[in-house]
């Protein structure tokens, strides 16, 4: 039986980091960016699967643009819902196992304590609403064989996000006014990354349940929080942040006001929840300076 993996969404910031992880521990990898692999296609989907016949398949391709989203929702649709369903189709076919990435935007935002992972959903924008789609199509295709798991606040090395922008607006901006009302758990890609490879891994070794799992970092902040660490991991004041609300930021998506997740499922599949989000932080610091 293969024993190779491929990873879609190659191009893009997780993708990069999972590739990297594979390569670490010596696993056979393919890496298919968004012109190589159109996801929404059946027949390309079904080609890619044919030609490398991975043991697994990790997910990174999506439709990120949570805004666009709001007015495009059948063009997210197509990526988000009918990609990963298209996918789970070739998957079955072929005893696959599937490692979907989603999002904490299929919740509703208003917990006051994290959402285990068998919490209802209640998505509020169209970009929660297509991402539970995905969701929906690789649990009931693939139930012994499909794994969703669920991130949010990413950030690394290989693409923009928000402490590279946070980095550059401290050397440019004597104040920064950030959003202090919403809560969430800032994760590195790298460490993402790591819990997916060994998801896989216990996939094809039997010793992880299939299903849902949270992938985010431990601990908790606001953007605010988040803001005053990168700079004192600057060496800048932190007092030169400045909390507000997210009126102060209206956009077309409603952002969850609480998106903090709880990680128990891991303990099941032998594998410890990510670490706290300021200890990520401070080892992936050094990678986000040179990248900025």
């Amino acid at each position: 039986m293969s024993r190779s993996w491929l990873v879609t969404g190659a191009g893009g910031m997780l993708g990069q980091d999972v590739l990297t992880r594979l390569d670490r521990d010596g696993e056979s990898a393919v890496g298919l960016d968004r012109q190589a692999l159109d996801i929404t296609s059946p027949d390309a989907v079904r080609r890619a699967v044919e030609e490398h016949n991975p043991a697994v398949i990790v997910n990174c391709a999506a439709w990120t643009a949570v805004d666009d989203a709001e007015t495009r929702e059948g063009e997210a649709l197509r990526v988000n819902g009918d990609g990963p369903r298209l996918l789970a189709e070739a998957c079955a076919e072929r005893g696959t196992v599937l490692i979907q990435v989603s999002t904490d935007y299929v919740f509703d935002g208003t917990a006051g304590e994290p959402y285990p992972e068998d919490a209802p959903t209640g998505p509020r924008s169209a970009y929660g609403r297509t991402k539970l789609v995905g969701e929906q199509a690789v649990c009931s295709l693939l139930p012994s064989t499909g794994y969703v798991v669920r991130t949010a606040w990413l950030y690394g090395a290989g693409g923009g996000n928000f402490v590279r922008t946070m980095i550059k607006l401290e050397g440019v901006k004597d104040t920064l006014d950030v959003v202090d009302d919403q809560r969430g758990q800032p994760t590195w890609t790298a460490d993402l990354a790591d819990r997916l490879v060994r998801l896989g891994q216990g996939a094809l070794a039997g010793t992880a349940p299939a299903g849902v799992y949270h992938g985010t970092s431990g601990g908790e902040t606001t953007w605010f929080g988040f803001t005053q660490a990168i700079f004192e991991r600057l060496g800048a004041d932190p007092e030169r942040v400045r909390p507000t609300d997210s009126a102060a930021f209206a956009r077309p998506a409603p952002r969850p006001a609480y998106s903090v997740l709880g990680h128990d499922r891991w303990k099941n599949a032998g594998i410890e929840p990510i670490r706290d989000w300021r200890d990520a932080l401070a080892e992936a610091f050094p990678s986000l300076l040179g990248a900025s």
